[in-house]
């Protein structure tokens, strides 16, 4: 049985991690999403006003444009970063306090790959427990280094081959790595020994062939089939389970050896957003114009009919970020740079707003994070939107560095760390930035 079955158990475990790290653990964000993989920060108390000087503690230049958003340990900030004109994918560190850069390491690929144009290489966000930092690489494969930097291992899954590129961030548990290699043809999911990189067990997931030619442009086109989500642990009916959102389909492994667990048809052939766990339920939103459902996991199979609690057809939303879960409620910000909130338990529209934009881009393929009552939503021009969490749209500020962004925003103690393509930045309160 494993900690995540065991209350007790699970308890200790932590707690023992807690005195075994030399920071508050409050100070970690250790995945894409955080410590639970849900935006949801530990933290209730961060800045909700800045710019790009005030409340500022440091910007840094960065070497090239990126999507990937950063992850936090204890003293250090970790970034995948691309830099095209040297065709190299690296991982670099950075002093949490100073912005600093420890080391980058990484690897040159020069063979052709297709992504899309704002989509550059190493859109992935790496991921650490606290020993081991793991970065995908799309097509130039899977790199783990130690906290200084030494390479501990690498594996060349093969090629990514879409015309969008790749997004999906790898996920730590029980000593293992799990990582969604895709979308494409060739699509798979791998668990991978954490020490040695070794495949224990993989599982394709060949993309099917659509029930229908849509790909959210009224017809227009091929089609694009492919998942960009990453997978989320959860553990339902006392089974570890990876849990992610594929073309058509919600599906579910096992951890222990990747056997299929049960799926729930509904989504659409393209799906940007990961999962949300909430409970005993999961809820699952599909790309442009795309469906959305809730579902209650129980059984094996196709759970279609007796799990889902409410399906959502087509919405008239486009759905790139994922969104955050506070009482009962779904807040979320849609591409085109319109904020909803809807009822968890039903799927109902509680408000649907336009953001005040400051500049001329108010689209986003940010997530949102949620800090005790206060939403952060992330423009593409570098804007912060920080929203109530709550039944009435409430806008409590709006703040700008002035620098296009593609990335989510992170926690670092009660300091937030956002990465535009030109930069990193520390937003902390009662800082003053002179120059950057």
């Amino acid at each position: 049985m494993s900690a995540m079955n065991h209350p007790v158990r699970f308890t200790l475990l932590l707690a023992l991690l807690l005195a075994a790290t030399p920071r508050s653990a409050t100070a970690n964000w250790p995945t894409w999403r955080g410590p639970n993989g849900d935006g949801v920060s530990p933290v209730a108390d961060l800045p909700t006003t800045w710019s790009a000087t005030k409340n500022i503690r440091w910007r840094v230049d960065l070497p090239d444009r990126g999507n990937s958003t950063p992850i936090v340990w204890g003293d250090r900030i970790f970034v995948t970063q691309a830099v095209e004109s040297e065709h190299l994918r690296s991982t670099m560190a950075l002093d949490r306090m100073t912005g600093r850069t420890i080391w980058r390491r990484g690897t040159t690929h020069d063979k052709p790959e297709t992504t899309h144009e704002d989509n550059p290489y190493c859109a992935a966000s790496p991921v650490t427990d606290g020993n081991v930092v793991v970065s995908t690489y799309g097509s130039a494969g899977v790199f783990a280094y130690d906290l200084d930097g030494k390479e501990l291992w690498r594996r060349d899954l093969g090629p990514q081959v879409h015309v969008w590129g790749n997004a999906s961030s790898p996920v730590i548990h029980d000593e293992r790595v799990f990582l969604y290699h895709g979308p494409g043809a060739h699509s798979a999911l791998y668990a991978l020994d954490l020490k040695s990189g070794a495949t224990i067990w993989k599982r394709d997931l060949p993309e099917p062939v659509p029930t229908e030619r849509f790909d959210g442009f009224a017809g227009r086109g091929p089609g694009i089939i492919g998942s960009f989500s990453t997978p989320v642990l959860a553990n339902f009916e006392g089974r570890d389970q990876l849990v992610i959102s594929l073309p058509e389909q919600l599906r579910s492994f096992a951890t222990a050896d990747g056997a299929d667990l049960w799926h729930c048809r509904g989504l659409n052939p393209l799906v940007y957003t990961s999962p949300v766990i909430q409970g005993d339920h999961v809820l699952t939103l599909g790309g442009f114009f795309g469906a959305g459902m809730l579902v209650k996991p129980k059984g094996t199979g196709d759970i279609t009919e007796s799990a889902r609690v409410w399906h959502e057809q087509r919405a008239r939303k486009n759905r790139l970020g994922t969104g955050v879960i506070k009482d009962g409620l779904y807040f979320h910000l849609n591409q085109d740079g319109i904020a909803e909130c809807f009822e968890l338990a039903t799927g109902r529209q509680v408000w649907l707003e336009r953001l005040p934009n400051m500049a001329p881009k108010g689209d986003s393929w940010s997530s949102a994070l949620l800090a005790g009552d206060h939403v952060y939503m992330v423009n593409q021009s570098g804007e912060t939107h920080v929203v109530k969490a709550g039944r009435e749209f409430e806008v409590v500020a709006s703040n700008a560095v002035g620098e296009p962004t593609n990335s989510s925003l992170v926690v670092a103690g009660k300091d937030l760390i956002l990465r535009t393509h030109r930069g990193l930045w520390c937003i902390s309160q009662g800082r003053q930035l002179s120059a950057h």
